[in-house]
């Protein structure tokens, strides 16, 4: 049975008073990875208590990559899950790091929602890792289709196809995300309509709606721009064919003032009157019949301790060394795989560096401060050869140590107030055991001995 969660908001502490003040509003989502259960913000907790439904959205499991999802990140989220009384929680059918064990290599950050291909190794292991996930959670899973800037060469099923079957397979239920739908329509050539007829509706949980822009004919999925009518169409659509149970609209940053943000919710509510208007005249023909799931290859199953067989095994090591080959392109600008679209890789790997010197800002503010038209640019040029394989927080460090060991900034004064921030934040000792600490006590000593001879030296 499907929870009525009528019309949201995505919850952001930038417009927490706004969203409290604002009418109308059924439910919130935050994000589960910026939230502390036992200190959950004054904002969210008034909302809670005035009956406010608030579903936590993790942005950060992998549940498209190769490896099972992290155990910790599963307790992370099932907490998260418990501290806000939600009904259910959402993740993105997407992959967010590669290397490692399966491919022997070192492990890579993408920092951003990567698409996975659309195969049966990819759905084999999509539906074996939302099963662990759903066994690990106190509460429902519904999954996230994503918008790509890239397409996968030698893709096997159509999205209406993978998302099928992957409902039928495993349960889940779907977060149809129709500004996804849109961009994948600029971008792949994706036909949204053809997707909708595809999808099982009984699944939908509910709907996001977002806003983005185009550049060169590429839509950039920015969640910082108003909500286009393309995709209110979309959402028209998908309303014509079922009632969502629920609809949110997400805003990330560039945040408009209040009544913008109730026009925006005004526009979403017209949508989905004027969708349910033509399901209740039968205006559109009856949809087609769900798609044929495409026939799996034959394949030798690998045995199990509990005596199961599956296939998952071997599809996981061929996943991950084509998903590692494609995030190293991304990231650390080696070449595009064969069958890539060269110049649509460097378009996501100009996206993902930019996202991350935006990323780093915020969660380290203090280094945009104290280096002031040097950040961007410099950030930028250490990203290209500095592949993240940490969380954002340690990028930044990472970053800052890279900048004093090259001596920079040239300003000795911000020179001086970039290495005291370093040395405050670094810690008198790491644990060890990663590259990045490993790095990290070498800056030290560097800038250590550096300060030793400076002060010898007045």
């Amino acid at each position: 049975m499907r929870q009525h969660l009528g019309t949201g908001i995505g919850w952001r502490p930038e417009i927490a008073d706004a969203v409290e003040e604002m009418p109308g509003i059924d439910w919130v989502e935050v994000v589960a990875e910026n939230i502390c259960p036992g200190h959950l913000p004054a904002s969210l907790r008034r909302l809670r208590e005035r009956g406010v439904t608030v579903v936590p959205h993790g942005v950060s499991l992998g549940l498209g990559g190769a490896e099972p999802p992290d155990p910790w990140r599963l307790d992370a989220l099932a907490e998260r899950a418990a501290a806000l009384r939600a009904p259910l929680v959402t993740e993105h059918i997407a992959f967010v790091r590669a290397g490692g064990p399966l491919t022997a290599s070192p492990r890579l950050e993408a920092g951003h929602l990567l698409p996975v291909p659309r195969t049966r190794d990819a759905l084999d292991v999509l539906c074996e890792n939302v099963r662990i996930a759903q066994d690990a959670l106190p509460v429902p899973l519904a999954v996230e289709n994503i918008a790509a800037l890239l397409s996968w060469p030698g893709e096997e099923l159509t999205e209406g196809q993978f998302l099928y079957e992957l409902a039928d397979r495993t349960g889940v239920r779907l977060l149809i995300d129709v500004a996804n739908l849109h961009t994948n329509h600029v971008n792949r050539g994706e036909d949204p309509a053809d997707a909708l007829a595809g999808l099982p509706l009984e699944a939908i949980a509910y709907v996001h709606v977002a806003g983005g822009f185009e550049r060169d004919g590429v839509w950039h999925d920015s969640h910082a721009h108003p909500v286009p009518e393309q995709v209110l169409g979309i959402l028209t659509d998908l309303a014509s064919r079922t009632s969502p149970p629920g609809v949110l609209l997400e805003r990330d940053e560039n945040f408009p003032a209040p009544e913008e943000l109730r026009a925006e919710l005004g526009a979403i509510r017209r949508a989905l009157a004027d969708g349910a208007a033509l399901r209740s005249r039968a205006a559109r023909p009856a949809p087609p019949a769900p798609p044929v799931p495409v026939p799996a290859p034959d394949r030798e199953p690998d045995p199990q301790p509990d005596g199961r067989t599956t296939a998952v095994g071997p599809a996981r090591q061929r996943l991950a060394l084509a998903q590692t080959a494609l995030l190293s392109a991304l990231v650390a600008g080696t070449p595009a795989p064969e069958g890539f679209d060269g110049t649509r890789v460097g378009v996501q790997a100009r996206a993902l560096a930019a996202k991350r010197a935006d990323v780093v800002a915020k969660v380290a503010p203090e280094l945009p401060g104290l280096l002031g038209g040097l950040y961007r640019p410099a950030f930028l040029a250490y990203a290209q050869a500095h592949p993240m394989t940490g969380g954002y927080r340690q990028d930044a460090l990472d970053f800052a140590g890279q900048l004093l060991v090259a001596g920079r900034p040239e300003d000795a004064r911000a020179r001086r107030a970039l290495r005291h921030w370093w040395l405050e934040r670094s810690g008198p000792r790491p644990r060890s055991g990663r590259p990045a600490v490993r790095l990290a006590r070498a800056t030290r000593r560097v800038l250590l001995r550096r300060g030793t001879g400076a002060r010898a030296g007045t």
